[in-house]
C-alpha cells in the first residue's frame, strides 16, 4: 500500500511539473482530430497549421495559470500578529523515587532451575 501511495503521489508530482510537456505530448498522439475539432484555419490547409494553433492557446492558458499559482497561494496566507506573554521557568523540583522493592530470591522457586547446558557468556576479548 506505501509504495502505490508512493508511486501515486510521484506521478502526480510530476505531472504538474511536466505539464507543458504532457500538453506536447497530447497533440502529438491526437493531432489529427485536434486538427479536425479545434483548428481555426481549417479551411486554409496551404497554411500547414494542424492544430498548432490549439496548442499554443493551451500553452498561454498553462503559462497563464503558472504565473497566477503563486499569487493565489499568497492570498490564502493570513499573517496575524499576536501579544507575546513574558514568561518565567519556576525553579525545578526534585521528587523523591520510591524505594525498588524486590521480591526475596527463593530457591526452587524456578520450575526449570538453571540451565547450565544452554547459556555460555560471550568470552571477553582483551
Amino acid at each position: 500500500m506505501t509504495r502505490f501511495l508512493a508511486f501515486f503521489l510521484t506521478a502526480l508530482m510530476l505531472l504538474q511539473t511536466l505539464g507543458r510537456e504532457v500538453l506536447v505530448l497530447d497533440y502529438q498522439l491526437n493531432k489529427a482530430e485536434i486538427t479536425a475539432r479545434f483548428c481555426v484555419n481549417k479551411a486554409r490547409p496551404q497554411l500547414h497549421c494542424n492544430g498548432k494553433c490549439h496548442l499554443a492557446k493551451q500553452l498561454r492558458r498553462a503559462e497563464g495559470a503558472d504565473k497566477k499559482a503563486p499569487t493565489e497561494a499568497q492570498a490564502k496566507v493570513k499573517y496575524e500578529v499576536l501579544p507575546t506573554v513574558a514568561f518565567e521557568l519556576a525553579a525545578p523540583q526534585r521528587w523523591r523515587r520510591p524505594a525498588a522493592h524486590f521480591a526475596a530470591l527463593v530457591p526452587g522457586a524456578c520450575a526449570a532451575g538453571t540451565a547450565r547446558g544452554v547459556f555460555r557468556p560471550p568470552l571477553l576479548l582483551v
